[in-house]
């Protein structure tokens, strides 16, 4: 039910939220229905006092502007080749490769598993194609991990759900890589898209997942996307997160991670895009020998801003967690991170470490780095640590002296930094993406020290 407050606040919002078409399947529409009685309690989290997990991040420009909510079209191909998808996002024929334009399935770019196309009842589809065939328990598990309730973000998400994909990887199966593209194009008016990501690694089952967000810098637009991870007994899972969106666009990211005895979760967060990136991650370690990896990588210009607010939760004992981001920042730029790890009381023999390291290139630039340690049993290995500094003169020195000049030795030493999570990647040709990727957005930092001396 919509209230009068959130429609005041949010007319455009109410307004598309009732002019969705009622043709979806009915366990969407109850799905929809969920969100949006969530969203009209919560509205967005505008109010920063008192708001600790979004207190160095104002999202007011989100809740003021009015994106558009248009039914989905088909894909307009003239706006989306092939070409045009791989020179903006990660690509490998050997990948199973799903492309999402504006919101929209390109089922032309993709190649899918739909339900019964395996024999090992391996899924690697939109949720509309699951839903066609019948399998209305490929919702079950939708806001289970990330409840609309929780968060204004993901109720929101959950309202205008119209699409997403489900990746369902049946026990002791190797899925090899799902790759999942969402490109957003030039639109004369902003407009927001929702992806939803829901997959599921049964026991001892192999998964790597490639997220990519990425849009053009001429246009501005909305991405709230919401991804919930099961990493069953046994299962491994890597998780690549791409935020590659426009300089001009907002993009809320909420991804949820719940992995259960002996599993083995990886992520690397890579954050170059975006006026306004937010990078929400969860992992509840819930059950004993569970061990996961969270790494990140974030490079901020001019005005951006980028937050990553980072939980671990252990439960339950002999947990392993290990949390390393670090960030570069340019220009009038400001960084966000929020690394909490929770030790639960029975979760003995938990090694916990969090690290987060910032390259400040410019005397404008800001980060806020807020690590923190929750503890509560007493036979543990924790620890966390927090830097942020300039590039080292003396290594500037040493390497101007042999002969070297000051543009050449800042994208040196800026790409070193880099590099320590980029070669944490397992994937090659993802690898050698990334590097790429940062060699060519590498500003040129504002060093000044002469040859002859220091």
């Amino acid at each position: 039910m919509t209230t009068a407050t959130t429609a005041d606040a949010y007319p455009h919002y109410a307004a598309a939220f009732q002019a969705q078409s009622p043709a979806a399947p009915p366990p969407l529409r109850a799905l929809r229905d969920r969100g949006w009685d969530a969203f009209a309690r919560l509205g967005l989290p505008t109010a920063r006092r008192g708001n600790e997990p979004w207190k160095y991040t104002n999202v007011a420009p989100i809740a003021r502007a009015a994106f558009a909510h248009p039914e989905p079209l088909p894909v307009d191909e003239s706006a989306a080749t092939l070409a045009h998808v791989q020179a903006n996002a990660p690509w490998h024929s050997d990948w199973r490769n799903l492309v999402f334009v504006d919101g929209v399935f390109a089922p032309a770019l993709s190649a899918e598993i739909a339900p019964g196309d395996s024999p090992h009842s391996l899924i690697v589809a939109p949720i509309s194609a699951t839903l066609r065939a019948g399998h209305d328990d490929s919702l079950d598990l939708l806001g289970e991990l990330a409840a609309p309730d929780d968060d204004g973000f993901v109720a929101l998400n959950t309202a205008f759900l119209q699409e997403g994909v489900n990746i369902a990887v049946p026990a002791d199966v190797d899925a090899g890589v799902a790759n999942l593209v969402y490109l957003s194009t030039g639109r004369a008016q902003p407009r927001a898209t929702y992806p939803r990501i829901i997959i599921s690694a049964q026991r001892n089952a192999r998964l790597r997942v490639i997220e990519t967000y990425a849009g053009p810098d001429d246009t501005r637009y909305f991405t709230n996307a919401v991804t919930e991870i099961h990493v069953h007994d046994g299962a491994a899972v890597e998780h690549y997160r791409l935020l590659l969106d426009g300089r001009d666009a907002y993009h809320v990211g909420t991804s949820r991670v719940i992995q259960h005895r002996d599993s083995t979760f990886s992520s690397v967060a890579i954050a170059r895009g975006a006026a306004l990136g937010r990078n929400d991650f969860g992992v509840v370690l819930a059950g004993a020998g569970a061990h996961c990896t969270l790494n990140g990588l974030y490079l901020t210009t001019g005005q951006q801003h980028i937050d990553n607010y980072i939980n671990i939760d252990h439960p339950e004992p002999h947990g392993t967690s290990r949390l390393f981001y670090k960030g570069i920042l340019d220009g009038q730029s400001r960084a966000v991170f929020g690394g909490n790890v929770t030790v639960r009381e029975g979760a003995q023999k938990t090694d916990a470490q969090q690290t987060d390291k910032n390259l400040l290139l410019s005397e404008q630039a800001e980060v806020d780095s807020k690590p923190s340690l929750l503890i509560y049993a007493d036979d543990v290995k924790c620890g966390h640590g927090a830097t942020a500094g300039h590039i080292d003169l003396d290594t500037v020195f040493y390497m101007r002296s042999r002969g070297l000049d000051l543009p050449t030795v800042s994208r040196i030493l800026i790409h070193a930094f880099a590099s320590e999570i980029i070669d944490t990647v397992a994937l090659a040709p993802l690898r050698d993406y990334l590097h790429d990727q940062f060699r060519n957005a590498i500003p040129d930092a504002d060093i000044s020290l002469p040859i002859g001396g220091r």
